[in-house]
C-alpha cells in the first residue's frame, strides 16, 4: 500500500511460514487460565468518499440471528457489538438490533455496544464538525433509553486509529491530511465519548467505559530519538485526555496548541474527566513501529508523511524484540493503574499462524495477571473474519480472511481457532499441535530492514 500505507498499522498481513530458530509458544496444560474471554465481530463501518464498507453485511452477520449461538458455545462471555449510529440512521430502523440484543440475552452473553467503529457518523456529519461530540451524545442517551439492559460501551472504537486514518492520511472520509485535523478529529470522538457516557449513565448511572485503541510501541534509530518518543506518547492520546491527564505540563500540551487546538480545548478534558473502566488495547502483529532517518536503505514508499523519515512495522527490522502483547499491557496499567482488557486479538494468516497469536495472547495476560497487573479480559477479534482490511478498507478488493469462524461459504464453519476459543474459555492453557512450532513474527527471516544497533534494541525491550 501507499503511505500511507505501510506506515500505517498493517493490521491484518500475513508473514514468512518456513521454519525457523525460536522455541514456540509455551503453554503447560496443566496450567488453569483465570482470564474472562471476549469475543468482537468485526462491525468497521467506514466511509471512503460516498461509498460505505459495512463489515457486518460482508460478513452475512445481518442476515444470521443464528451467529449468536455459534459463538456462545465457544463459551464466550461477552461481545463487542457493533449497535453503530451511522448504521442506524442507514436502516432507519431498531428491528436488526432489538433481534440482536434478545438473541444475546438468551445465550447469556453480555452485550459491549459499540456506537462508531472507524465511521464518521451520518451523512450530515463528520469527525471535523464542531457539534459532531454533542449528536453522538444524542444517539448513545436515545441507546441507553431504549436498551437499560446494556451497561457496558465503547463510544467509539479506536479515535486515535480513526482520526489518523481519516484526518491525516486521507484514506476515510472526511479525507483530511494534515496535523491539525487529525487532532480536532481525535478530539471531536473523545469529546463525544465523554459526553456519550454522560447521556448513558443519566440513564445507566452503573454504565462501565470500556475505551478502546490501538497500542503499541515507537522506537527508532538514535537520529529520531525525540520524535519516536513524541509519537509514542501520542499513542496515549485518547486514554490520557480521557483520565484528565492533559493539563499544561502535559507532554503533548504543547504539541496540541502548536498545530492549532485552542488551549480551552485541550484543558476541557482536565475540567471533565471520564476515565474508563477498563482500558482496552487493540495489540497487532504490526502495531510496534521503527523509524529511521536512513531514507535511502528503504523504498520510497515506506517515506512517513510525519517527517522526513522512514515509518515500517517493528517486526520486520532485524534486532528488534519481536512483537509482545505484555510490553502494552504492563505500559498501560503502570500509566493508568486501571483494569487492562486486550480487545482486539487477531492475525490475518492461516489458521496455526492464529493460533499461535492468540495463544501469545494469552500466556502474556497470564504472565502480566502473576506480575500484579489487574487483567479484565481477552477479545477475541474477528470471529466471523474480515474484508479488505490488507488495503486498509479502502475498496472492495474481494480480500477476505477468516477468523474463528470462516463465512466464505455463506454459512460461519469452525476453524482451528474455535478449539483455542473454547480452551481458554473452560480456564485451561492452550494446547493444539500448531503450538509445537514458533509463530512467523518469532522467527529469524521475519525481518527485511537492516540491523539497528544495541542502542535502538535496548530501548525496545
Amino acid at each position: 500500500m501507499a503511505r500511507s500505507s505501510t506506515a500505517l498499522p498493517q493490521r491484518k498481513t500475513t508473514g514468512p511460514v518456513a521454519p525457523g530458530d525460536p522455541s514456540p509458544v509455551q503453554t503447560d496444560e496443566t496450567l488453569r487460565v483465570s482470564l474472562p474471554i471476549w469475543g468482537g465481530v468485526e462491525c468497521t463501518y467506514n466511509r471512503v468518499h460516498d461509498t460505505y464498507f459495512d463489515q457486518t453485511e460482508f460478513s452475512g452477520h445481518s442476515e444470521r440471528p443464528s451467529d449468536f449461538e455459534a459463538i456462545a458455545a465457544l463459551g464466550i462471555q461477552a461481545l463487542r457489538f457493533g449497535l453503530l449510529w451511522d448504521r442506524h440512521v442507514r436502516t432507519g430502523s431498531w428491528d436488526w438490533t432489538d433481534r440482536c440484543i434478545h438473541s444475546m440475552q438468551a445465550c447469556g452473553i453480555r452485550p459491549i455496544a459499540g456506537l462508531l467503529h472507524h465511521g464518521s457518523g451520518p451523512p450530515h456529519t463528520d469527525l471535523l464538525a464542531a457539534d459532531f461530540p454533542e449528536q453522538l451524545a444524542e444517539f448513545a442517551g436515545v441507546v441507553a433509553q431504549r436498551y437499560p439492559e446494556i451497561d457496558a460501551y465503547t463510544p467509539v472504537n479506536e479515535p486515535n486509529t480513526t482520526a489518523r486514518f481519516s484526518g491525516q492520511y486521507g484514506l476515510w472520509y472526511p479525507h483530511g491530511r494534515s496535523p491539525h485535523q487529525f487532532l480536532r478529529g481525535l478530539l471531536n470522538q473523545v469529546k463525544g465519548t465523554v459526553l456519550s457516557m454522560r447521556a448513558i449513565r443519566r440513564e445507566r448511572p452503573d454504565a462501565q467505559l470500556i475505551q478502546t485503541d490501538d497500542a503499541g510501541s515507537v522506537t527508532s534509530t538514535p537520529e529520531l530519538r525525540s520524535t519516536a518518543e513524541l509519537l509514542e506518547a501520542r499513542q496515549w492520546l485518547t486514554f490520557d485526555l480521557l483520565c484528565g491527564m492533559v493539563d499544561r505540563a502535559h507532554p503533548m500540551f504543547h504539541y496540541l496548541r502548536d498545530r492549532g487546538i485552542p488551549e480551552h480545548d485541550i484543558l476541557w478534558f482536565s475540567d471533565n474527566p471520564c476515565p474508563p473502566d477498563i482500558v482496552g488495547l487493540n495489540y497487532y502483529v504490526t502495531s510496534d513501529r521503527f523509524l529511521d532517518h536512513r531514507t535511502h536503505l528503504y523504498p520510497n514508499e515506506l517515506r512517513s508523511s510525519e517527517g522526513p523519515f522512514i515509518d515500517v512495522e517493528a517486526v520486520r527490522v532485524h534486532g528488534l524484540p519481536e512483537p509482545d502483547f505484555g510490553r502494552s499491557v504492563r505500559k498501560a496499567w503502570q500509566r493508568y493503574g486501571r483494569p487492562v482488557a486486550l480487545t482486539e486479538v487477531h492475525l490475518g494468516s492461516q489458521p496455526a499462524e492464529q493460533v499461535r497469536w492468540l495463544a501469545a495472547a494469552c500466556q502474556a495476560m497470564q504472565q502480566a495477571q502473576q506480575e500484579g497487573v489487574q487483567c479484565a479480559a481477552l477479545t477475541v477479534w474477528a470471529l466471523l473474519g474480515s474484508f479488505f482490511w490488507n488495503e486498509m478498507v479502502t475498496r472492495d478488493n474481494g480480500h477476505y480472511e477468516a477468523g474463528v469462524f470462516d463465512v466464505s461459504s455463506g454459512a460461519p464453519l469452525p476453524t482451528p481457532l474455535a478449539q483455542v476459543v473454547q480452551q481458554i474459555a473452560q480456564g485451561e492453557a492452550p494446547h493444539h499441535p500448531a503450538l509445537a512450532e514458533p509463530g512467523w513474527w518469532q522467527r529469524a527471516d521475519r525481518t527485511c530492514y537492516p540491523w539497528l544497533g544495541a542502542e535502538a534494541v535496548e530501548r525496545a525491550a
